[in-house]
């Protein structure tokens, strides 16, 4: 058996998710390559090479791949894919655009959101917003696999000595280009990656009062996010949300402000190591996953907190 995992990154460096993704992988129990797909990336496939476990890393350096458009990304992975039994990549906003293309192309059925290989053909993955975990099995001759970065280690970073490879293929299906992006610049750590977050919800009352987590995200090095009831109202831009419909995450340390605990933020944050719920109410459902839980008005705790810090 063989597995392909796809990275994710930047054209310079590997993303972490990519790490998590070989994780989940080596669970498969097969022999893993990794494909870096983009333009001018070198450097990551360099760095892909290095992680444990790997045998190989294919790289296709093309303008065509640059900006990980998924019309034709998808092409070149389905090309690539034919060689090997299971193709796995992290559910990132990325993974879950271009995955189900190349389950397509390959005319098998996506395997979506794994937390857990219990074996070559059987995956657990989450359902009904994480209330129920699903036992699932396939029975296609090639696995095409997503899995939940949050759910799986790292993989060893260093410590590999893959060969790298050129892959010459290229796909340009026509059907998209890209027109620009507009990246939000943070001193900040990366939501999905960061060992702590700080989240308010509707509780904060407007945009203004998200001034009052800055001050503890500084003092802990901490990453700044919110319920979906705080990106409706319009507190904070939607790549802050956390949740269902949002981001994944599963820091070391995770404290929700005024956020009752609605079972779509439940599902994107309840495997944290450690929560902490703030809340004036206290029959709020956070408090039921939450492993410290403070019932005061968070106006006054969050200054209190701070200069305790």
């Amino acid at each position: 058996m063989s597995t392909l995992v796809i990275a994710e990154h930047d054209n310079g460096s590997l993303k972490p998710a990519t790490l998590n993704a070989v994780t989940a992988a080596q669970a498969l129990g097969a022999d893993i390559d990794i494909l870096v797909a983009g333009a001018n990336c070198a450097a990551a496939g360099d760095e892909a090479a290095k992680i444990a476990g790997i045998g190989k890393v294919l790289v296709a350096d093309n303008a065509a791949y640059e900006h990980q458009l998924a019309e034709n990304v998808s092409l070149l992975i389905a090309e690539v894919a034919a060689a090997y039994d299971n193709v796995v990549a992290p559910a990132t906003t990325n993974g879950k655009n271009i995955m189900p293309r190349v389950a397509a192309l390959l005319d098998v059925a996506q395997i979506s959101d794994v937390t857990a290989v219990e074996s070559a053909d059987t995956f657990k993955r989450p359902i009904y917003a994480g209330n129920v975990i699903a036992t699932v099995q396939s029975s296609d001759a090639r696995k095409v696999i997503t899995v939940r970065t949050t759910a799986f280690d790292a993989a060893a970073a260093e410590g590999g000595s893959a060969t790298v490879e050129a892959v010459s293929a290229v796909h340009d299906a026509g059907l998209s280009s890209f027109v620009g992006e507009e990246v939000a610049v943070s001193d900040r750590p990366e939501l999905t990656a960061a060992p702590v977050v700080i989240s308010g919800g509707r509780g904060m009352q407007n945009g203004d009062n998200f001034k009052l987590l800055e001050g503890i995200a500084d003092k802990l090095g901490a990453a700044i996010g919110a319920s979906r009831a705080a990106v409706d109202a319009g507190f904070v831009p939607n790549d802050m949300q956390v949740g269902q419909t949002g981001k994944i995450v599963a820091p070391d340390l995770y404290i929700a402000v005024g956020i009752s605990g609605a079972i779509q933020h439940l599902a994107g944050m309840k495997d944290s190591k450690v929560i902490v719920a703030i809340n004036k109410d206290e029959d709020a459902p956070i408090f039921q996953v939450a492993d410290y839980g403070l019932v005061a008005d968070l106006f006054d705790a969050l200054p209190q907190l701070e200069s305790a810090l």
